[in-house]
């Protein structure tokens, strides 16, 4: 949609395919907004029943509801998920039509460069021989492309992005800035007391629909490829290694890891600042916790917690017990204390020596 126009209620209602209540079609619509922010002219959305007091107070011309949401001083548009529907409702009112500027002359391009229709490359992109860009990609200044790699189709690659030789980048994927695609694995051999690197000779394999955020860092394997499979959203500042292999639509927030080698499942999500040990398998539908550390195989719909992680109740469990720590000793200390004070006591009454050893009547020790 053209900036400073709008939109009306019925258009909307049937782009989100939502219920429209009321007879309230003709409103006109000039941009989404928070239910706190919003101002005539505006539509917002009830994500969570939480916000109840919210729309109540909302000076938004139109709300997106939940089904089942009993609602009536404001017109309406009922859909399954709201959340999904305003964003669809953004994507409806700021996204702009592709237009194609071309490659720049102040980008680089080496031999054999294959380049399809309709590309936007900006000034002081570098591409380096054999590579390939894909119809109506978009690639920023800054932005590295090694030999042989390969840009999918209406991919988007933002500024100072390095896509190192023999990668392999599907179709709409969109790579966020100062991401590394491709740089060596961290391999190397202990050998006579010197760590010598092993050459990392494999790629990387990026599916359609992935979206990898500001700098990230994928490593190329050792042999055969890294492999991101389709639909997988990764966030800013994760690490995934060398040879790893990830599912499709996975999800990974900022400052997650994943080492060497460990193959995840698909619908996998991993919270802030999870890590998983090398060599491992996680399984589909799994989800792990914020500052989780996974050492060992997880199976497939489980949610673990903790280090080292644990089924998540078991955790909760164990973090229940570990705030009592410190209560607990003063306690096993005092009752040591009360145990050993009456052990004394019936060792005197028998005439022992504490322990339940009866003293010699000619012993002359105490």
């Amino acid at each position: 949609m053209k900036p400073g126009t709008g939109i009306t209620l019925r258009e909307i209602a049937e782009r989100l395919e939502g219920e429209l209540a009321g007879d309230h079609g003709n409103i006109v619509i000039s941009e989404p907004a928070s239910l706190r922010e919003a101002v005539p002219g505006n539509i917002s959305f009830l994500a969570h029943r939480r916000y109840l007091k919210d729309l109540q107070e909302t000076r938004a011309s139109a709300v997106v509801l939940p089904k089942g949401v009993s609602f009536d001083r404001l017109p309406s548009i009922r859909v399954d998920d709201p959340h999904f529907a305003f964003a669809q409702l953004l994507h409806l009112f700021y996204d702009l039509p592709y237009q194609s500027k071309g490659v720049d002359e102040r980008a680089i391009v080496g031999r054999g460069v294959q380049i399809g229709r309709d590309v936007t490359i900006y000034p002081y992109v570098y591409i380096e021989e054999g590579a390939s860009i894909g119809d109506q990609v978009m690639i920023y200044p800054g932005t590295f492309v090694g030999k042989g790699s390969l840009i999918g189709d209406h991919s988007i690659i933002y500024p100072n992005v390095t896509i190192r030789e023999g990668c392999r980048i599907g179709r709409r994927v969109i790579i966020h800035s100062g991401a590394v695609i491709g740089s060596d694995g961290f391999g190397f051999v202990p050998y006579k007391g010197e760590h010598h690197k092993i050459p990392q000779m494999g790629g990387v394999i990026i599916g359609d629909d992935v979206e990898i955020g500001a700098n990230t860092t994928i490593d190329r394997a050792t042999i055969g490829n890294t492999v991101i499979k389709r639909g997988t959203k990764i966030d800013n500042l994760v690490q995934i290694a060398h040879n790893v292999s990830v599912g499709e639509d996975c999800v990974f927030a900022a400052q997650s890891g994943i080492a060497g080698s460990t193959q995840i499942g698909s619908h996998v999500t991993m919270a802030g600042q999870a890590g998983v040990t090398g060599h491992i398998r996680i399984g589909d539908q799994v989800t792990v916790a914020g500052q989780a550390g996974v050492t060992k195989d997880v199976k497939e719909g489980q949610t673990v917690a903790g280090m080292p992680a644990l089924p998540h109740r078991e955790w909760l469990k164990a973090m229940a017990v570990f705030e009592d720590l410190p209560e607990l000793k003063k306690k096993l200390s005092e009752l040591g204390n009360r145990i050993e004070e009456i052990e004394r006591i019936v060792g005197d009454k028998k005439g022992g020596d504490g322990y339940g050893h009866k003293r010699d009547s000619k012993d002359p020790s105490p």
